[in-house]
């Protein structure tokens, strides 16, 4: 099935760069066809935003901060996803905040059944993020945008990057996943365990790590061994994976 997607953008707590590069990633989950940014236009600190949202085709909501030391943005943002929630126009959300003020408001759309994606920087609260299904930071879509940019202006010197350190928390989450799923012989098909590692660790990204698929990743890492196969239709390889200690002891 389709996933239309509403796409809802807290102006006051997301910097306007790399809008393009949200856009183009939600648009792998689904079709963004309702796409909102509130905020208070007639602060300047918003004006940087005029060029993205028509090169986006992102509609701004005008709120204004009516009292001094409340959210009047974060307000406006969730009584429309309620509206569109009811509409019954989309199946699923993105909510584009650094802000944990959406919690409760990612919880409730996903006991509605919808499927619910998060884009914030690194400073995101963490129950925000585990309140999504899915949540990305801001900060690996920059550095995707910095590397596309490096392959035609190589003479530039290469951006620091903010890479995560693969952890043994991280080993432990997959090792536990292909666990999970393994079969008589400790195999587990790599897409599998894929997902489930994401519906345990919802930012569990691999581009977190410096590397763009999961195959890679787990080819890092000495613990694991990976087994491409014959796909039964011939047009590409099924790759599996197990834990290498589960395997000598058999």
């Amino acid at each position: 099935m389709d996933l239309n997607i509403a796409v809802l953008i807290d102006g006051d707590n997301i910097p306007s760069e790399h809008v393009k590069e949200m856009m183009a990633e939600i648009a792998k989950y689904g079709n963004p066809t309702i796409k909102r940014i509130y905020g208070d236009w007639t602060k300047p600190n918003l004006s940087k935003w005029k060029n993205v949202l028509l090169e986006n085709a992102i509609t701004p909501i005008q709120q204004y901060g009516y009292t001094t030391g409340k959210n009047a943005t974060d307000s406006a943002m969730i009584i429309d996803a309620m509206d569109i929630l009811y509409s019954e126009k989309v199946n699923g959300f993105c909510l584009v905040s650094s802000d944990s003020d959406f919690t409760r408001l990612a919880t409730r759309l996903r006991e509605a059944g919808m499927q619910v994606f998060g884009i914030g920087e690194k400073k995101t609260p963490n129950p925000f993020i585990v309140a999504c299904d899915k949540f990305i930071y801001i900060e690996i879509l920059k550095d995707q945008s910095e590397d596309n940019q490096s392959v035609s202006e190589s003479s530039k010197p290469e951006a620091k990057k903010s890479f995560d350190r693969i952890t043994p928390l991280v080993i432990k989450l997959i090792s536990s996943s292909i666990d999970d799923l393994a079969d008589d012989d400790g195999w587990a098909f790599l897409g599998d365990v894929g997902s489930l590692v994401q519906k345990k660790q919802t930012n569990f990204d691999s581009r977190n790590y410096g590397f763009h698929k999961l195959t890679p990743l787990i080819k890092s890492i000495d613990k694991f061994e990976i087994d491409q196969r014959e796909s039964p239709k011939g047009r590409f390889k099924l790759i599996y994976v197990r834990i290498k200690e589960k395997s000598n002891a058999r």
